[in-house]
């Protein structure tokens, strides 16, 4: 997957907004709180929120290691976006922002109004 075509499936989800923080890190966000992170250059890393099992799972894959600063809260990050298909990281995103939705107060989830 391409970072163009990673934030076409971010932005595409309820809610989804990006920014750029931290130098050129496009954060992908919904109602303020990240779902997830990509850095810029040529090779831009990919992190994002899952589950406590899929970080269990996903950090033993090739590729895919506990997000820097982030691996407390279960996030991941896809050293390269080539380290998962590009279905898998569509239905991942989704995911993410899956969880942290549930995590808002209704009033402020989308769609809520």
């Amino acid at each position: 997957m391409t970072p163009k075509a990673v934030e076409k499936a971010a932005l595409a989800l309820p809610g989804a907004t990006v920014s750029v923080q931290w130098g050129d890190d496009r954060v992908y966000k919904v109602a303020g709180k990240m779902f997830a992170a990509m850095g810029g250059g040529k090779a831009p890393a990919l992190s994002f929120k899952v589950g406590d099992v899929a970080f269990e799972m996903l950090i033993e894959r090739e590729g895919i290691i506990p997000a820097p600063y982030l691996a407390r809260a279960k996030w991941v990050q896809l050293t390269t976006l080539k380290a998962m298909d590009d279905g898998e990281l569509k239905e991942r995103l989704a995911e993410a922002h899956r969880l942290v939705v549930a995590k808002l107060p209704k009033k402020q989830r989308p769609g809520a109004g």
